[in-house]
């Protein structure tokens, strides 16, 4: 069990919210920023905009009216990660927080993390993500329980939960020290995914130290349709050999953000080993049906009247698939860069 230090209130608190096109969400974002049992006067909320074409922007404009700690400010080149930037660089607080916009937070988020941070003399601090949907049907019950489960998005303890404060590699959402960014610098820019998991990895690749904290449960709403969820997670796994190359560091993701692509190598190799041997096909159908025995069984563990088996295993293939070929072709994309000897955004 760690040993707390004694804490120290800090003076203000900076919450950085990166937008673009989030009218759905927004509003409930910022009401629940609102609502949190720390001092208003001790916290701003700077919105950073990625030239949003839908009501994200009336949406911040409205509220801005109400709440004189909501500050609006432009980015002009869209991505999360300069909006993150944009706003360390312009916050004043002690503490910083990088906020999502698919998320709703709970009132002690900002107390809680802040008071753990000191107390634990950690670099970072952060909660545990509980997935929810904002419509209620077969496709989206099946996606939130896909989402929750380990053998869905593997044995990450913000996903999976603890039962107590401990160190960890990385954490969604967190509260950093604003001296963290002195020390370490700031997001990489190069990256369009993964941005937070490299920037938390650096941290602790230079011992600073990561905590999550077991009764902080942030609520995020996941994408309610398989073709939302195969692109988003095509796109996580794209972006995980990139991240290593525009890094040139094996250590800036974990090893189990390539096991879904290993499954896939497997697949694609011993398909064609198969041609050579019997024992290859008999080794690929053994692996393929132990695997589809495993999430079949999983399905039909958590399947209720809110969705069917044949939804959920559909689900959890599609998930499983779309990372490990988003990573296969963004394992191709960065030898090609390699290649060329290019560090450009892809």
């Amino acid at each position: 069990m760690m040993t707390p230090k004694q804490t120290e209130k800090p003076k203000v608190v900076s919450l950085i919210v990166a937008c673009r096109n989030e009218g759905k969400y927004i509003e409930d974002v910022l009401k629940s920023l609102l609502s949190q049992d720390y001092h208003h006067e001790r916290f701003e909320i700077l919105v950073i905009d990625g030239r949003s074409e839908d009501s994200t922007v009336s949406i911040i404009k409205q509220m801005q009216l109400q709440y004189s700690n909501i500050r609006f400010l432009d980015n002009p080149l869209k991505t999360a990660t300069h909006a993150f930037n944009i706003g360390i660089q312009n916050a004043v607080g002690d503490f910083i927080f990088i906020i999502g916009s698919h998320c709703e937070y709970p009132k002690n988020y900002i107390s809680k993390l802040v008071s753990s941070a000191q107390e634990f003399n950690a670099s970072v601090a952060g909660g545990v993500l509980l997935t929810a949907i904002k419509k209620n049907n077969s496709v989206s019950n099946a996606i939130k329980k896909v989402l929750s489960n380990k053998i869905g998005v593997g044995n990450s303890s913000f996903r999976t939960g603890v039962n107590e404060i401990k160190e960890v590699d990385t954490v969604p959402y967190g509260c950093y020290k604003k001296d963290v960014f002195e020390k370490y610098g700031l997001f990489n820019e190069l990256l369009i995914r993964n941005q937070d998991i490299e920037f938390n990895k650096r941290i602790v690749n230079n011992k600073g130290k990561i905590i999550i904290v077991p009764d902080v449960i942030v609520t995020y709403y996941a994408r309610e349709s398989l073709k939302e969820v195969i692109r988003n997670n095509y796109e996580n796994g794209f972006w995980n050999p990139l991240t290593v190359f525009y890094t040139s560091s094996f250590k800036s993701i974990s090893l189990r953000h390539y096991i879904p692509m290993m499954f896939i190598m497997f697949i694609i190799i011993f398909s064609l080993l198969s041609f050579l041997s019997i024992y290859f096909f008999i080794a690929l159908v053994s692996i393929s049906l132990l695997y589809l025995l495993i999430i079949g069984l999983v399905s039909y563990s958590i399947k209720d009247g809110s969705t069917k088996w044949l939804q959920l295993l559909k689900t959890f293939l599609s998930v499983h698939f779309s990372y490990g070929i988003g990573s296969l072709v963004g394992t191709y994309k960065a030898i090609t860069l390699k290649i060329r000897g290019s560090k450009h955004k892809s």
